[in-house]
């Protein structure tokens, strides 16, 4: 695809060196969303990744693509109003989610979606009386450290404002979020920061599940402490 689509309609000029790093940011979602699929951590059609390119766009993954094979030129610009500025591109249905999120939490630049299995699974379990997410990430140090509590985000359809809303209202307070019968949103600083919270997350949801399992023959479990978890995250 030529340079010269990235960007289309009057309005819309950015200097050829603006879009060669517009094109790099794209690869490099694109190369985050395979491997997150090569991973395990979500479906060939599921899941979706954005980042933010300036004060006025920001790129995401487009709909109906191969999860194991984007390049560049299938990750579509859209600017902050949600106008989708590569038209040849059919937008993630939930572009909503991350274009919410983005402006919630303006010291996070990605965002990462998946439908990984168990974190998927704990998504279809409310949490119990007391807790902010049937998760445990405070099982181990790292999960704490880097989640802190997850979120969690009470249903809504997929790809709705209403879901949009919701997430953006959580990611006030939380870095990664459970979205019931859906799967799971984290945010970073950086690409890199995002798929970890999101690997991590999965990390977690497994222990949480082998360690509640574990449980019911007779071994038991425990969380890190208040006190441990307060030296972690002060």
């Amino acid at each position: 695809m030529s340079k010269s689509r990235i960007f289309e309609g009057k309005g819309t000029e950015r200097s050829q060196e603006e879009r060669m790093d517009y094109q790099r940011q794209r690869a490099d979602v694109a190369a985050c969303m395979t491997r997150l699929y090569e991973k395990g951590l979500t479906t060939t059609s599921g899941g979706n990744i954005s980042l933010r390119l300036d004060a006025d766009h920001f790129c995401i993954t487009s709909s109906g693509k191969d999860k194991a094979s984007l390049t560049s030129d299938d990750i579509a610009v859209v600017d902050f109003s949600g106008k989708n500025l590569t038209p040849h591109l059919t937008m993630s249905i939930e572009n909503g989610i991350h274009r919410l999120v983005l402006r919630a939490r303006p010291d996070m630049n990605a965002i990462v979606h998946a439908h990984s299995l168990y974190a998927s699974a704990f998504s279809a379990i409310r949490p119990r009386e007391g807790e902010t997410c049937p998760v445990d990430t405070a099982l181990i140090a790292e999960s704490w450290f880097l989640l802190g509590n997850a979120g969690y985000v009470p249903y809504h359809k997929q790809g709705s404002e209403a879901l949009a809303e919701a997430v953006a209202e959580a990611s006030r307070t939380h870095d990664v979020m459970l979205m019931e019968n859906h799967g799971v949103v984290a945010v970073g600083r950086t690409l890199i920061e995002a798929f970890d919270r999101i690997e991590v997350f999965e990390n977690a949801a497994r222990m949480t599940y082998i360690t509640r399992t574990l449980a019911a023959t007779g071994m038991p479990w425990h969380s890190i402490s208040e006190e441990d978890r307060k030296e972690l995250r002060p």
